[in-house]
């Protein structure tokens, strides 16, 4: 039986006709560059989250670039993040030429570690500290970091918070007495809409989202060549502006959102169930309740993760490793001057972790078969 990593191909049948009458609205209108059914999605993303503003942007990485950007981030200033996230998390950063510094994770919700976020800052010299203009946590693999721990680290040492929210959109933590959604927790929330997301595109893009009026006025500017109005430019900022016919597919998408957390939910439930006799096999760990975790991705912590992932592969069961390299390890960023070793919780993560499918159409049978090759596997 094939089970593949991923199959986009259910969703597209349910809502393909609808689909098609946005895109083929937006190709009528001629407006293909913003426009109001950018502004319309934008304000739905924005109403969805609990947030005041949200702005639409071409990719989840260049959400994260202009977030920082807003912050008026320069060379020789600082960001402190997580060694274990897709590489946009990081790679943005350098590409403001500030330096990258970096605290552990937790292994078991595979977030940044907010007692190491503030070990680190505590022990920096007060110039040192000055340097630093944002903590940037990642809601790794659908699941909140610890962002009350983490905002009283911000508030601590004033440095503002942009949440990396990209495979997180609609995910929740309590604070306090309510429940409060990724992204309007920190100054920023940053998603991506890159099509394996939970909520995904047709190709690219992203989202920023902010309850502060003069920050989002501030990136709206940035996004489109720091110009206002045309041709008269008060910053120099990019080209991120978020495509429309993205933004048409998004908005027919958007409504069925929590019903597709759901069937990701279940279908992790299923996993833990039938796997919690595999002693072997680490499954994810719940922080804090099972319907705020969205289970972007579904990854075991497992022994001989390789020998794994190539049996799985002859019995036509796609995996995936996310990730392989930490940050820290990684060649691009060798002049850190760090090396093996330093961070040792996202090293484990990145030899021992295994991501399963999870897509809310798996059927029962292709559940069985991932949970019964693994028993197989392990069994010998």
């Amino acid at each position: 039986m094939r089970v593949p990593p991923l199959d986009l191909i259910p969703q597209l049948n349910s809502l393909r006709e609808e689909i098609y009458e946005a895109v083929t609205q937006v190709i009528d209108s001629t407006r293909y560059v913003m426009g109001p059914v950018v502004e319309k999605f934008e304000k739905s993303i924005a109403e969805y989250l609990g947030a005041k503003h949200g702005i639409g942007v071409s990719s989840g990485t260049d959400a994260l670039l202009v977030a920082l950007m807003g912050l008026n981030i320069r060379p020789g200033d600082c960001v402190l993040t997580t060694p274990y996230s897709f590489f946009a998390t990081a790679g943005v950063i350098a590409r403001l030429n500030a330096k990258i510094l970096m605290a552990d994770i937790d292994l078991d919700t595979y977030n940044l570690d907010p007692d190491k976020v503030d070990e680190s800052l505590r022990n920096m010299s007060d110039s040192e500290r000055k340097k630093v203009k944002a903590i940037l946590p990642v809601h790794l693999y659908g699941q909140t970091a610890d962002m009350n721990v983490l905002m009283e680290v911000s508030e601590k040492y004033g440095i503002p918070v942009i949440e990396d929210g990209a495979q997180a959109i609609g995910s929740q933590i309590p604070m306090g007495d309510k429940v409060a959604k990724v992204g309007t927790i920190g100054l920023a929330g940053c998603f991506s809409f890159f099509p394996s997301k939970n909520l995904g595109a047709a190709g690219d893009g992203g989202m920023v989202v902010t309850n502060d009026d003069e920050f989002a006025d501030y990136l709206r500017l940035l996004r489109n060549h720091g110009a206002k109005p045309k041709y008269y430019h008060s910053y120099i900022g990019g080209n991120f502006r978020l495509d429309p016919m993205q933004a048409a597919i998004l908005q027919v998408k958007l409504p069925h959102l929590d019903s597709w957390h759901a069937g990701r939910q279940k279908n992790a439930a299923y996993y833990d169930e039938q796997m919690a006799d595999i002693p072997e096999v680490k499954t994810p760990v719940i922080a804090y309740n099972r319907e705020y975790h969205i289970y972007n991705q579904y990854v075991i912590l497992v022994p001989r993760r390789d020998e794994l992932m190539a049996y799985l592969g002859e019995k036509e069961i796609g995996t995936n490793i996310y990730y392989p390299v930490p940050f820290h390890m990684q060649p691009c960023f060798k002049d850190l001057g760090l090396k093996e070793g330093d961070y040792p919780e996202s090293e484990k993560a990145a030899n021992g972790s295994l991501a399963l499918p999870i897509y809310p159409e798996l059927t029962k049978d292709q559940l069985d078969h991932v949970i019964g090759s693994i028993r197989e596997f392990y069994n010998g």
